[in-house]
């Protein structure tokens, strides 16, 4: 197990995947909240075949796989849909990501959590790095990326917790505001040596 979790968390668009990767380039173990997310819903799991049960085979896609762009329509239009996928998902989320955070061995691991402040999970991390855009450009960068309209993205960014409360939560920020990718591979390189020299005290 390593010896120092970094928590690595942002809202939705400020780019936390581009800086996960940067990180994991340089050789550092991650685990990733929403993989496990995806993880414990593979067809086959009985977590699967209860969402199946309560929204039909709509909820699939022809794979057989989760919908998961249908589903997060549903939830995040409805509070009591919401709190019931996540009454059924958060443990076996929570009980594989855990699992995941002890076989990591490089001197320091990355939990990258969109959700790390909003649902306690810095309990298990040793520090906190925010990934941090102002929330237009969240917006702006969310609508490019994917298929999702305004109001749902907007009404995900009011799912999450405010910019200035993720802020007063960091340990650690990235700005990542810059377009030039440069700029930030700096940024997570001196964090790494940082990192690394804190895994080692």
């Amino acid at each position: 197990m390593s010896n120092l979790i970094i928590g690595l968390t942002g809202g939705i668009g400020s780019g936390k995947t581009t800086v996960a990767n940067l990180f994991i380039a340089l050789g550092v173990d991650a685990v990733d909240a929403d993989q496990v997310a995806r993880d414990v819903v593979i067809p086959g799991t009985l977590s699967l075949s209860r969402i199946v049960e309560r929204y039909s085979d709509d909820i699939l896609l022809a794979t057989g796989e989760l919908n998961r762009a249908k589903l997060r329509e549903i939830v995040f239009n409805n509070d009591a849909e919401k709190q019931w996928l996540n009454d059924l998902l958060h443990p076996l989320i929570r009980e594989k990501m855990l699992r995941d955070l002890a076989a990591c061995d490089s001197p320091y691991c990355l939990l990258i959590a969109p959700l790390l402040i909003e649902n306690d999970l810095t309990k298990y991390v040793d520090k906190t790095l925010v990934v941090d855009v102002p929330e237009e450009i969240q917006l702006t960068r969310t609508l490019k990326r994917d298929k999702s309209n305004e109001t749902t993205i907007r009404q995900i960014m009011k799912s999450q917790i405010t910019r200035k409360k993720r802020l007063a939560s960091a340990d650690y920020i990235i700005d990542n505001t810059s377009e030039n990718l440069a700029v930030i591979e700096e940024s997570v390189f001196q964090l790494h040596q940082k990192f690394t020299e804190l895994a080692s005290n």
